[in-house]
């Protein structure tokens, strides 16, 4: 029985310990956009933020082949998207990625985002002292974010 005690406590603390490795990085209110039929690219949002401040180095979808940082602006009545290299996460703030802003674009689609479905993702990130990091997340694929 004291044996049982000890596996139980050592599984508890080392759990415990995975957990807060990765409590600096939080995800919320993280969407993919459903396709149109015959549509190749598609959007995903969320929101991102660090404790201690960290930056979006890439990301990967298992429906795409390819993922890219975007940033989207309105200059002159003109809607201008650029890609970014990375995406810096101030420690403490929330950074947003939402349709007319930031958001993560998907190329080549293996198949349409049909609403009511998963995508899977994969972002990497370097936090603050450098340390690499990817965290793995599920977005529903929604017509819009309510």
């Amino acid at each position: 029985m004291q044996l049982f005690r000890s596996l139980c406590f050592s599984l508890l603390f080392a759990l415990a310990a995975c957990a807060q490795a990765d409590s600096d990085i939080t995800i919320s209110e993280a969407w993919a956009r459903a396709t149109a039929p015959g549509q190749k690219v598609a959007a995903a949002y969320m929101n991102l933020s660090s404790k201690q401040g960290a930056t979006l180095v890439s990301a990967e979808c298992d429906l795409a082949g390819s993922v890219e940082i975007h940033t989207m602006t309105m200059e002159n009545d003109v809607m201008k998207m650029r890609m970014l290299d990375e995406l810096a996460l101030p420690a403490g703030k929330t950074v947003s990625l939402a349709p007319g802003g930031l958001h993560l674009m998907l190329f080549n689609l293996k198949q349409p985002l049909d609403a009511g479905k998963e995508a899977n993702f994969t972002l990497n990130f370097r936090s603050a002292n450098g340390e690499q990091k990817q965290i793995r997340v599920t977005l529903p694929i929604k017509t819009s974010a309510h």
